[in-house]
């Protein structure tokens, strides 16, 4: 009997996690609740990530956590795909948000974000703080992690960041990063066409992607500042995923998040080549096999395969055979 794909075409090798590809953030209770309303009406093909360092009021961090905290165990979250950003390592709000945070809601939360690490120790020591507050919680789960590269440190640590325990997206902040640098790069940067062709920029966001499937860990791209134009939105994130590698971008406004969906997914010929070299790969238990005159082996079934997992999880339409052959329950 053939084996699964997991089994057979990844053995002693971690799996990339496949999750939506575009994640939201909303720093509001209003703002969340809209996007929970929408992740339902989309049937669940986007993260949502409530913000607690640029979304809490000044003064209100506290109450701003206790809501997340809420919002994190509500009915509204019901495909438990929500996570939350954190304050940074300067300052000492970042405790009291993974306390309330993973205190009321460890067993919900789908990750928490990190950002402005310095270096990799910081990055370490604020993991280990979840890790222990989640065992304290008394759930037996260790939780995601995500980390924003966006300062000098940051990117010079990349490659021990994304090496970090249960760290799985490397998240790359377009904005602080070109802050960073003191106006050597231009505002123009912070926009297409400048934030793909500014060498600055395409050194580290090439350096993100590299040290992120270094590890297998997803790189997550930045935002884009169009907020309306989905020809703009979409020409974004595709050229972040073909020519970079991003694999997941960031949206800031509910009109972002089809366009990035749809740049992110796998095409439709694509998938049906997909479907076709699997089911053909698995008849011959994942040996070699000839396609359309090409020959394939487990190196292309594993692109393949990544592939019609993103396609799923983006709702992308699978032939009943490849569901029923391989994500059925009753699939060994």
């Amino acid at each position: 009997m053939p084996r699964h794909p997991n089994e057979a075409l990844f053995e002693g090798e971690p799996l990339m996690p496949v999750i939506p590809s575009c994640e939201h953030f909303a720093g509001t209770e209003q703002r969340i609740q809209k996007a929970f309303e929408l992740q339902q009406e989309m049937g669940g093909v986007f993260d949502i990530t409530m913000d607690l360092e640029d979304g809490a009021p000044t003064g209100e961090e506290q109450n701003h956590a206790q809501m997340a905290a809420r919002m994190q165990s509500s009915p509204e979250n019901k495909y438990n795909m929500s996570g939350v950003r954190i304050h940074d390592y300067t300052l000492p709000n970042w405790r009291s948000d993974v306390d309330i945070v993973v205190g009321e809601a460890a067993d919900r939360v789908a990750y928490i974000t990190v950002p402005k690490c310095t270096d990799a120790t910081q990055g370490d020591e604020m993991i280990e703080y979840i890790r222990e507050r989640t065992q304290k919680a008394g759930i037996n789960r260790e939780i995601p992690i995500h980390i924003l590269v966006e300062t000098h440190g940051a990117l010079h640590d990349a490659w021990a960041l994304a090496a970090l325990p249960n760290v799985q997206v490397l998240d790359f902040g377009l904005m602080d990063f070109v802050s960073a640098h003191h106006g050597t790069i231009p505002a123009a940067a912070m926009r297409s066409p400048g934030q793909f062709n500014h060498q600055l920029i395409r050194r580290a966001k090439g350096e993100v992607v590299a040290a992120a499937l270094a590890h297998g860990v997803v790189p997550a791209h930045n935002v884009t500042l169009e907020l309306r134009d989905e020809e703009v939105i979409y020409g974004d994130a595709r050229r972040a995923r073909e020519e970079f590698g991003f694999m997941r971008q960031w949206s800031i406004y509910p009109a972002q998040i089809e366009p990035i969906t749809r740049a992110m997914a796998p095409e439709a010929p694509e998938v049906a080549l997909g479907e076709a070299i699997m089911l053909k790969a698995y008849e011959a238990d994942w040996g070699p096999i000839q396609h359309e005159g090409d020959l394939h082996d487990r190196a292309t079934y594993r692109y393949y395969w990544e592939a019609l997992q993103r396609a799923r999880l983006m709702n992308v339409k699978l032939s009943d055979e490849v569901e029923k052959m391989f994500f059925s329950e009753n699939v060994s």
